[in-house]
């Protein structure tokens, strides 16, 4: 294994060395000056402390305990751990990718009315439904040109859109409700029944 004794020192001069630097003095070219070694104190008190512990163990368990170490690992990734893998399966790209690219869907959502933005303080709850999702299938030739208008500074300063966005295509009744106060609301358009990419 590693020996922690080991004293590092620069390299004796040799007599051909000497001979070539006097030879160099005697030139017109000025002698390169000569680095100092670099303090390794630190670094072989950590090896010697390393290699005495491994030292204190045979190879068969050295063998055992690093076995020891990939199988716990690898438990540890299989039941959700949080450490990167060493090898990342192909298969969680993909997964992350289809996260990343859900559909146009629609979805729902129990809130009560004050959650709902619109001014009134009521505690009855409505099921409000939303469009959710990526348009990516969805783009047009009209897309793809104003992407690059957009991109050679043709439109600068509008504000348009270069990509279908999922939004409700249709809207449920009409919702009615009493505010905190008995009074009678109705609010239309609340609610998406049907979505899509527009």
């Amino acid at each position: 294994m590693f020996n922690g004794s080991r004293k590092y020192s620069p390299l004796p001069s040799s007599p051909s060395s000497s001979r070539a630097s006097s030879s160099s003095s005697s030139s017109s070219l000025p002698a390169a000056p000569r680095r100092s070694p670099r303090a390794l104190q630190h670094h072989s008190s950590l090896l010697s402390q390393y290699s005495s512990l491994l030292e204190s163990y045979t190879e068969g368990e050295i063998r055992q305990l690093i076995s020891a170490l990939v199988e716990r690992y690898s438990q540890a990734m299989n039941s959700g751990g949080h450490e990167l893998p060493l090898f990342p399966r192909a298969g969680s790209r993909r997964k992350r990718a289809r996260a990343r690219h859900k559909p146009c869907a629609l979805k729902e959502l129990e809130v009560s009315v004050s959650e709902l933005g619109l001014g009134y303080e009521s505690d009855e709850t409505v099921l409000f439904r939303y469009c959710s999702g990526t348009c990516e299938a969805a783009v047009r030739s009209y897309d793809l040109s104003l992407k690059s208008m957009r991109s050679r500074k043709r439109i600068k300063k509008e504000k348009v859109r270069a990509r279908p966005c999922c939004r409700p295509l249709a809207y449920d009744d009409d919702v009615s409700f009493l505010d905190a106060y008995n009074r009678y609301y109705t609010v239309n358009e609340l609610s998406a029944k049907e979505c899509g990419c527009v």
